[in-house]
């Protein structure tokens, strides 16, 4: 039997890396898919590839900062599929790094409204659909950095995602007994395009120094991060809810 074998699911920054993985491993348990993203083109090759391997999904493209985009997504999901039941509202951004005394009001108010606004506005739309299906699961893609780290130059990120954990154990508590779980999940560093040690030489210090902050001694693969999110969002976490569940490879507890 498939994890998502029939239901309907929501996957925003499915163009690359984590989203991209997760969007053609929850179509391979059975997930059908809306897609979202900046790129429709990548997102069109991304719908050809679940097809081509059998599964089902449609593209819509757009930012996830636009309220239109949040109420779109689940407006295809229920006129395409006939409801909703799992969204993993993964896109977010890494932002522009810079000590807080020197960070521009311009930065923060983008950091917030990518990582934090945009999940608030995922959820009015999300939560409606789910209620009126009688229940679901709802991921979010957080990070450990404003979690269990302070990472110098990442204020604005930090916040952004510490806030989202904050609306994680609301939304958790005010839906609980509507049979909706909401989670976040915390990957630690993983090797997208977005990573700072896909900019550097393979052998070079700042790599060693990436990999080595991790217990595991490496990077996470987007299909890594993508196996986590498979478990909250399927009827395996079945009791799991208003958790930050880490998917860190030791980042958080490794002092070696």
């Amino acid at each position: 039997m498939k994890y998502l074998d029939g239901k309907v699911a929501i996957i925003t920054g499915a163009s690359s890396g984590i989203g991209r993985a997760a969007a053609k491993l929850f179509a391979a348990e059975g997930a059908l898919l809306v897609v979202a993203a900046r790129r429709e083109a990548e997102l069109g090759m991304l719908v050809e590839e679940i097809g081509d391997a059998g599964g089902e999904a449609v593209a819509v493209a757009g930012d996830v900062r636009e309220e239109a985009l949040n109420r779109r997504l689940v407006e295809v999901a229920l006129q395409r599929f006939g409801g909703l039941d799992v969204a993993f509202n993964n896109a977010g951004s890494a932002g522009e790094s810079a000590p807080v005394a020197e960070l521009s009001l311009d930065a923060w108010n983008e950091m917030i409204a990518v990582n934090l606004t945009s999940a608030f506005l995922a959820a009015k739309y999300q939560v409606p659909a789910m209620i009126e299906r009688g229940g679901g699961s709802i991921v979010f893609t957080s990070t450990f950095v404003g979690h269990t780290a302070g990472m110098p130059g990442m204020g604005a990120y930090a916040a952004s995602k510490a806030g989202l954990t904050g609306l994680v154990q609301v939304l958790a508590a005010e839906l609980g007994a509507k049979n909706i779980r909401v989670n976040a999940l915390l990957p630690g560093g993983t090797d997208t395009a977005m990573n700072p040690a896909n900019f550097e030489n393979p052998d070079s210090e700042l790599v060693a120094f990436i990999h080595g902050l991790h217990a595991l001694k490496r990077l996470a693969q987007p299909e890594e991060i993508a196996q986590a999110a498979l478990f909250l969002g399927s009827d395996m976490a079945s009791f799991v809810t208003g958790t930050a569940m880490l998917a860190d490879g030791g980042v958080s507890i490794n002092r070696t």
